[in-house]
């Protein structure tokens, strides 16, 4: 009878408990697809990239999985668990590279995309029709957008509202320039083809210059890179050299402050640097 009533106790204390932790898991779970997935959804849409929000979930579930058991291969569970927590932030930081891909190309097909509706504007084409030759002429991801752009006009969407959905589904500060020009001088009767002449040029001139910080300033992010990466390299060759050097640092609640302290300063260090050489024009 003891037993029983133990028992029961123990039961009766173990579902008041997960109660409430099943309520947060489930408000964590509904925020994470609410902001996260959605988000991921919604970038990817805006990218012609059109996945189903169960197969976002299924690809941040097997990115953590997978680093979390590459994490407990190298370094046990401590780096296992911080392998997870990255696997959780992958897919996102992936979502946000390619993004970033995606509006360099975009900026880079654009200033060829405006000299070709110039042209057509002095020919006597209409703007709709410049970006229609423009699109058909060009690569994606700028024969993507134009085609979505003149597929709107064609349903009854104004050209000046097309033009800032686009500029704000691409996110590329030189279509804005490009989107808000365009629509102030279609509403003051400016000349389009001067106008997109000189963003033209301002574009290409502004590629010319970041191509000469990157090239100043490479040295610096190598050298930002060698710091980062040495205290890694070191690591790695004591523990094959003397692992009984390396071996107290995993076995003491000590030695794993002493490594998350370097871990943190590493980066601290490394962003540090990466803002300095990092110029923006």
């Amino acid at each position: 009878m003891a037993g029983a009533a133990v028992f029961v106790l123990l039961a009766s204390s173990v579902f008041f408990f997960a109660l409430p932790a099943f309520q947060v898991l489930s408000q964590a779970f509904a925020q994470y697809q609410k902001r996260y997935v959605a988000r991921s959804v919604r970038d990817l849409s805006a990218m012609f990239l059109f996945v189903e929000p169960r197969q976002v979930v299924r690809l941040n579930l097997a990115a953590m999985l997978v680093l979390a058991l590459a994490g407990a291969w190298v370094g046990g569970p401590p780096c296992a668990a911080l392998a997870a927590v990255a696997g959780f932030f992958a897919p996102a930081a992936a979502i946000a590279a390619y993004r970033r891909r995606r509006v360099r190309r975009f900026d880079a097909q654009l200033t060829e995309a405006l000299q070709q509706m110039a042209n057509a504007l002095r020919a006597g084409q209409t703007l709709q029709q410049a970006i229609d030759h423009a699109g058909r002429d060009a690569q994606r991801p700028l024969s993507e957008e134009f085609g979505l752009l003149v597929k709107e006009v064609k349903l009854g969407v104004p050209v000046d509202e097309a033009l800032a959905a686009m500029a704000n589904r691409v996110r590329s500060e030189d279509l804005e320039l490009v989107a808000t020009s365009a629509g102030i001088a279609r509403q003051l009767g400016g000349n389009l083809a001067e106008m997109f002449d000189a963003i033209g040029a301002t574009i290409r001139e502004r590629f010319r210059l970041e191509g000469k910080i990157a090239a100043l300033t490479s040295q610096g992010k190598l050298q930002g890179m060698i710091v980062a990466s040495l205290p890694l390299l070191v690591g790695l060759f004591l523990d094959g050299y003397r692992p009984d050097l390396v071996a107290p640092m995993f076995q003491t609640a000590y030695g794993y402050v002493l490594v998350a302290a370097v871990v943190v300063l590493q980066a601290a260090g490394f962003v540090t640097i990466r803002r300095i050489v990092a110029v923006d024009i």
